[in-house]
């Protein structure tokens, strides 16, 4: 872990708020979060989510597809859950995403350290809400995009 990796988690890990959050995304990613990286990223036809793990790590590559396949099951399905249980409430933008589940696609793609979910709509309304999802993500996750 780089040094400014470091202080980050190292002051994250002093907000219990936080760490309660980073708890219930293990137990609901599979991963230990502070060993792996989140990225939400807009895109001006949907967005993306990225999870990888910051070391070579075999085991928690392999977490993170099996949780990322998932998720695109789940959310093609308009079941949200996971984020929900993630973060403790309903997540912004997934009741529109839910209730637009038919004009919006979700495919995932392997990467080097774990995988990504790429999120693509041409419904404007849709659009919005996943725009409204990925930003609260990049908040709670305290993450760029």
């Amino acid at each position: 872990m780089d040094h400014t990796a470091h202080q980050a988690a190292s002051a994250a890990t002093n907000d219990s708020a936080f760490r309660a959050l980073q708890q219930r995304g293990q137990g609901t990613m599979g991963v230990d979060q502070y060993a792996s990286r989140h990225r939400f990223e807009d895109l001006p036809d949907g967005g993306r989510i990225e999870l990888q793990m910051r070391e070579a790590d075999s085991a928690g590559i392999a977490a993170i597809r099996a949780h990322l396949q998932q998720i695109v099951q789940q959310f093609r399905a308009a079941i949200f859950a996971t984020p929900e249980a993630t973060h403790a409430m309903v997540v912004p933008g997934t009741t529109v995403m839910a209730a637009k589940k038919e004009q919006i696609q979700y495919t995932y793609h392997p990467l080097p350290q774990g995988g990504e979910v790429r999120i693509t709509t041409k419904d404007a309304e849709a659009l919005v809400a996943v725009r409204e999802f990925l930003a609260f993500q990049r908040s709670d996750h305290r993450v760029g995009s």
